[in-house]
């Protein structure tokens, strides 16, 4: 079915890959350089509390994509097998995609970057043009790539060939179908050192990294983060890779602009999770400690839609809204619909994003899931669970906003952590699918390497080597 462009907007999605929602100018961030977020963010919405589905990228990428939580999906973990090689696993296969969706509505839907979901060498879930990254990341140099099903290494710099990719795409198009176009950055996890243009690290020597705070070592830090290493030298990379992926952002911008599709093309930037660069004394996301965490620092993510004449600029919104929404509202915004939605668990924030002020939704909890870590969030408290055995967490977050002070053995507290327990397993079991239910599986945080559940043996799903 082709449609014409006039009858839906273009959309372009921009995602970055373990950037913190602290790692943003216009998030009050007066250190870290991002002027292009910036314009955008003043070009349209920003949300200050929006949640990945789960702090690690394969499953919070897998949850943006189909609207299914880690449990409904069985990505539970990063993919560590199955991306490529003698037996590639589409660990999505059968479940229903916002961009077959698209697709099957006329879009042209197109891919550049990251995907990381298995099998990267076919083409799948409405996507026609296909440039993707051979399995999750790699050095930013001489990175592997798949174009046109060939296993390539490109030389130069991998965030702006990423971003040369796409521009190409827009180049393309000639304008009578509406295209959806993501642009999926590996920009900014790691390498930090030796992996970005030298005068961008070098620009920030002089940076006292104040919004990166080194605490002391968390007691469950992983062994593997860079504690040996020297922080500031990784803050400035970590730094660099945003502002050189913030410059690319600007590249695609005007293009966008120069032929004349800025006002015809909704323009969606997210973090598939959170990043924490000294903060609680971690460095890394979820599975930056072991158990893994739920910190605020690790599940919030950065958030900007922007469609100049139809989302209103220059605005803040502080709904709390979770990556598993983010299919609802997209198909909503397009003027589409679900024959799924009533099975899934999110719900369009369309109305905010349109700024109403009135009956505009507003979620009362969000829900993360890690494996058998799961967390429910409200306004003022935030309740982890570790099943089976723990241990458990709960935080006043009107009192204690940095989650400090564990209030799980506060008699104060008992209502409220009882409240909320039962409230977390009513909607679990409402949404888990018990054969793909984290809890049943072994989840290290060092990797998935089959699919979940019976399908993928149980607990021969992942790899754990104790090095956590």
């Amino acid at each position: 079915m082709a449609a014409s462009a006039s009858d839906y907007p273009n959309i372009v999605f921009i995602l970055s890959d373990d950037q913190g929602a602290w790692a943003m100018g216009c998030a009050g961030n007066d250190e870290i350089r991002t002027p292009n977020l910036d314009r955008l963010a003043a070009e349209g919405m920003r949300f200050t509390s929006f949640f990945c589905t789960s702090p690690v990228c394969s499953p919070a990428r897998a949850s943006l994509l189909t609207g299914r939580i880690p449990s409904q999906h069985g990505v539970h973990d990063w993919i560590r097998e199955g991306n490529v090689g003698e037996r590639p696993i589409e660990y999505l296969k059968g479940q229903r995609a916002y961009t077959e969706i698209l697709a099957e509505q006329g879009y042209i839907c197109a891919l550049s970057g990251k995907w990381h979901l298995g099998d990267s060498v076919r083409p799948q879930k409405g996507f026609t043009h296909w440039y993707v990254h051979q399995t999750g990341g790699s050095d930013y140099y001489n990175a592997p790539m798949i174009r046109d099903g060939q296993f390539i290494h490109e030389p130069e710099y991998l965030t702006d060939v990423i971003t040369d990719d796409a521009l190409q795409f827009l180049d393309d198009q000639q304008g009578e179908q509406p295209f959806y176009l993501s642009v999926h950055y590996t920009a900014p996890h790691s390498p930090w050192i030796d992996s970005h243009p030298q005068e961008v690290v070098d620009s920030y020597d002089d940076c006292e990294f104040k919004t990166c705070p080194q605490e002391p070592k968390h007691p469950w830090a992983i062994k593997t983060a860079p504690w040996a290493e020297d922080p500031k030298e990784n803050l400035k990379g970590y730094f660099a890779a945003v502002t050189e992926m913030d410059r690319n952002i600007g590249r695609i911008l005007d293009k966008l602009e120069d032929k004349g599709l800025r006002e015809t093309t909704l323009i969606c930037f997210l973090s598939d999770n959170g990043f924490n660069c000294g903060h609680h004394g971690i460095w890394g996301k979820g599975n930056g400690t072991f158990p893994q965490n739920m910190y605020d620092t690790s599940v919030k993510v950065p958030a900007i839609f922007s469609h100049p004449g139809r989302i209103p600029q220059g605005q803040i919104s502080d709904a709390l809204v979770s990556g598993y929404d983010f299919m609802p509202t997209l198909l909503e915004y397009a003027g589409m619909t679900n024959s799924e939605a009533d099975r899934l668990p999110g719900t369009s924030f369309l109305p905010h994003l349109l700024g109403a002020k009135d009956g505009a939704r507003e979620p009362v909890v969000v829900f993360d899931e890690y494996g058998p870590v799961r967390m429910i969030r409200t306004r003022e408290w935030k309740y982890i669970h570790r099943y089976p055995y723990g241990p458990h967490e709960l935080y006043n977050l009107v009192k204690d906003p940095e989650e400090r002070h564990n209030r799980i053995d506060s008699e104060e507290a008992e209502e409220q952590r009882i409240a909320l327990k039962g409230q977390l397993e009513q909607w679990f079991v409402r949404y888990a699918d018990p054969s793909l239910d984290g809890t049943r599986e072994p989840v290290s945080g060092l990797g998935q390497l089959d699919l979940a559940g019976p399908a993928g043996g149980g607990r021969k799903a992942y790899f754990d080597s104790g090095k956590a």
